[in-house]
C-alpha cells in the first residue's frame, strides 16, 4: 500500500508544483506594461452612442475556478487556463474579435463569449462558458489573439489579422462589432 501511495503521491506533488508555477508565470505575463497600456489606450477612443460601450481591461480581482466538464478538453488544461484568464482580463480585445465555429447559433456575439458567460458590475467574471474548452476554433482564435496582443498589436490590427486568417476559411462568424477606428480592408 505504501508503494502505491508513493507511486501516486510523487507525480501529484510534481503536477501541483507545475500548476502553481504556471499560474505565477501566467499572472506575471498579464501585468500591465507600457506596450499593453498603449494598446489598451487605442481601444478607448470616443464612440458614437449607437456603438458598443468602451471596454476596459480587468487586471485585478480573483478569478473563479474553471468548471469541471464531462468531455475531454481540446487542449491541455494549462493552455485552456491561460486563454480563459486572458478572456477574463481583456474584454476590451476579445469583445471585438469574431468567432468562426458557428457559436452565434447559441447567442455568442464575439470570441469573448466562448469563455466568459457573465460579469458583475465591476467587470469581474462571475461565470465561465465551457464552450471554449471543447472547441478548437474558439481556443485557436483566443490563443492567436493573446499572442498578437502580447506582441503589442492594437485591437484593430488583431481584428484585421483574425479576419484575414479565419474569414477565408469559414462561412459564418459571430455578429461582432468592429473596434473603434477599424477599417475593413
Amino acid at each position: 500500500m505504501s508503494l502505491m501511495f508513493r507511486t501516486l503521491a510523487i507525480p501529484a506533488v510534481v503536477l501541483f508544483a507545475a500548476s502553481v508555477s504556471f499560474s505565477v508565470v501566467v499572472h506575471a505575463t498579464q501585468e500591465t506594461t507600457p506596450v499593453r497600456r498603449a494598446a489598451a489606450a487605442q481601444t478607448r477612443a470616443p464612440q458614437a452612442p449607437t456603438t458598443v460601450p468602451t471596454l476596459k481591461p480587468v487586471l485585478t480581482g480573483t478569478l473563479p475556478p474553471l468548471p469541471q466538464v464531462s468531455f475531454e478538453p481540446v487542449e491541455p488544461m494549462p493552455v485552456i487556463q491561460q486563454v480563459y484568464e486572458f478572456a477574463a482580463r481583456h474584454p476590451e480585445i476579445l469583445s471585438y474579435i469574431p468567432c468562426y465555429c458557428g457559436c452565434e447559433r447559441v447567442g455568442h456575439k464575439a470570441n469573448h463569449d466562448c469563455f466568459v458567460k457573465s460579469r458583475d458590475a465591476q467587470g469581474h467574471v462571475t461565470q465561465w462558458d465551457t464552450h471554449g474548452m471543447g472547441c478548437a476554433v474558439c481556443l485557436g482564435v483566443g490563443r492567436q489573439v493573446m499572442a498578437m496582443f502580447n506582441k503589442g498589436m492594437s485591437v484593430q490590427e488583431i481584428r484585421a489579422e483574425i479576419d484575414r486568417t479565419y474569414g477565408t476559411h469559414y462561412t459564418s462568424h459571430t455578429p461582432t462589432p468592429d473596434p473603434p477606428g477599424y477599417k475593413k480592408s
